[in-house]
């Protein structure tokens, strides 16, 4: 039996102070888009979680800083958090519900391929099964109107389910921001996951802002 690791996965969010060790001593560290959270979230990265669709996606590929970066260099996985054939089918809703988000479905997945096979770090694209769990978890806690859940909710959501025996802790989720997320209600469900133990957030007080990330 493998032994239990230990799990960060560290938001763009307010950062909790003094937790930069106990983040860099973790086995896996995963961190979103462009890794605001570097520094005041610690300075290790083995996975980067990306939005592979719509205008972070373009920018994020378009980006010779963000492929430079030290997150980026050093991380062994790229993560794409949205299934491509899950936005496909959400392009004609959108145009009707959200017509100023005609880009948002825009699928840059190969493109995140590509950038890994060329850098020698594996691609990882979740599922839309995991997309459609967090849909009908949170339905429990009246989201209300939303566009697609955050990628933290879908990363989080992903990792506990393929890593159930691990400890698992979060940082960074200040579950605000673009109002197209359901974030009371991803709120609630992560509240809900730290109180039956699944999940624990790291100190919550004297927190570093680094920002809200998707």
């Amino acid at each position: 039996m493998s032994a239990k690791r230990t799990i960060m996965i560290v938001g763009n969010g307010e950062i909790a102070e003094g937790v930069t060790e106990e983040i860099d001593a973790a086995d896996l560290v995963i961190r979103f888009n462009d890794c605001r959270s570097m520094g005041a979230g610690g300075s290790r990265t083995h996975v980067v979680a990306v939005c592979n669709t719509g205008r972070p996606a373009r920018a994020m590929l378009g980006s010779a800083e963000w492929r430079k970066s030290p997150a980026v260099a050093s991380a062994s996985e790229i993560w794409s958090v949205r299934d491509p054939g899950k936005f496909a089918a959400l392009r004609a809703p959108l145009a009707l519900s959200h017509p100023e988000l005609d880009d948002f479905c825009d699928d840059y997945t190969d493109q995140f391929t590509a950038f890994c096979h060329a850098t020698g770090k594996r691609h990882v694209v979740i599922d839309r099964s995991v997309h459609d769990s967090v849909d009908a978890a949170l339905a429990a806690y009246e989201p209300g109107a939303y566009v697609a859940p955050s990628s933290g909710m879908i990363v989080i959501a992903d990792v506990l389910l393929h890593h159930p025996d691990d400890d698992i802790a979060i940082t960074g989720f200040s579950h605000t921001g673009w109002d197209g997320h359901p974030f009371a209600a991803e709120k609630r469900l992560v509240d809900g996951y730290v109180s039956r133990g699944r999940l624990k957030r790291l100190a919550d007080t004297n927190l570093i802002s680094a920002s809200e990330g998707d």
